[in-house]
């Protein structure tokens, strides 16, 4: 079920490079960015979503802005690209998700056996979640967890060898966003920078874990300043093109009433809150260049576009974000696959040409 730690593996320089060609090898490709948001176990959404758009051979990727589980998939998926091409990066997606399952099977947040009869992914019947929840409202990691254990850094080092990420022949440019503790400010991490500490930073939930402290610097999620962070994407790749893999629904129809989902939804506000910032910015842009109204070639008019499924993420509570049980994730893949071929047959021969968002509508 498991590729070989990094350290077994043999990685051919020659390997590389032709991995590194083979997304663009068809003449009509057409060139995107992806903007992968974070939500833990609702990354596999994404995963779902990557593995369609890899198949898919007209399609090559430049660069990839991420954060917390969107920057997890990221890094798998340069990883793979780099050693095995688009099959590579599948099978590495593949392996890491088991291995999320696999790691989380001596955790007792596990769906329990009225869980699994109701088909509820959100573990509310689950008492070791219910107690896990009252502790970390009274108590910090650092109180709980004073060893700072985090069984995701043995999950990433046994699914990426960083030391490729830094190699020049690899063939994404890669963007993770990471919240300054005390600054408050966006960090993003690139190429050099890449590291497990590098990723975990990202993916840091500080009511779960200690910070992760870089160079003197201590990081929180990347959620809170950047879900994801798209200026990047704008700075430093050439395609105009961004598709965002959207896992924080931006509406919900029904008011919150209970207090979990009084604090669900006032976590899917502020690690929306970033986006929604970037897109008015990206809004305004656009006007300006449709109406003629600046004629600067510095400015760049940005296509967006956008894969979702809120109809399903609405009803998914905050706690089926820590459920990793291998059936609910391989649900999420599907679901993330059928949505993917949706886009494509919709949108396709759009990109390049227009946004297949409607921005002031959607995020205005």
């Amino acid at each position: 079920m498991n590729d070989a730690p990094p350290s077994d593996r043999p990685v051919k320089a020659e390997t590389g490079r032709r991995a590194a060609r083979q997304q663009a090898s068809t003449s009509a490709a057409k060139t995107i960015n992806l903007a992968l948001q974070g939500g833990g176990a609702h990354g596999a959404f994404t995963w779902g979503v990557l593995d369609r758009l890899l198949e898919e051979e007209k399609l090559a990727y430049e660069g990839i802005s991420a954060t917390s589980a969107g920057a997890m998939n990221a890094a798998v998926v340069a990883y793979g690209m780099t050693i095995g091409g688009r099959e590579g990066a599948r099978k590495a997606l593949t392996n890491f998700w088991r291995r999320i399952s696999h790691s989380s099977q001596s955790s007792p947040l596990q769906p329990s056996p009225m869980d699994r009869l109701m088909k509820d992914h959100s573990l509310r019947w689950n008492p070791a979640f219910v107690f896990f929840d009252m502790l970390t409202r009274l108590m910090s990691p650092y109180e709980f967890n004073p060893m700072n254990f985090n069984p995701l850094r043995d999950v990433l080092e046994q699914s990426v060898d960083f030391d490729v990420l830094k190699r020049e022949d690899c063939p994404i440019k890669l963007f993770l966003s990471a919240t300054n503790v005390r600054t408050g400010k966006v960090k993003i991490f690139r190429h050099h920078e890449l590291s497990p500490d590098a990723v975990l930073a990202s993916a840091c939930l500080p009511f779960l874990f200690q910070a992760v402290e870089i160079d003197g610097e201590a990081y929180w999620d990347g959620g809170y300043m950047g879900n994801p962070a798209l200026y990047p994407l704008i700075y430093h790749t050439a395609s105009n093109d961004i598709l965002i893999v959207h896992i924080n629904p931006l509406e919900r129809k029904e008011l919150p009433r209970t207090a979990t989902d009084i604090l669900n939804r006032i976590n899917e506000i502020s690690f929306n809150s970033s986006l929604m910032r970037e897109m008015r910015a990206i809004g305004f842009v656009t006007k300006l260049i449709e109406d003629k109204s600046v004629n600067d070639p510095s400015l760049r008019h940005i296509l967006i576009h956008g894969i979702a499924a809120d109809e399903l993420m609405t009803g998914l509570g905050v706690a089926s974000k820590l459920n990793a049980d291998w059936e609910f994730l391989t649900h999420l893949r599907d679901v993330g696959r059928v949505h993917a071929e949706q886009w494509l047959s919709n949108c396709y021969a759009k990109i390049g040409v227009e946004s297949t968002v409607d921005i002031r509508e959607r995020f205005l």
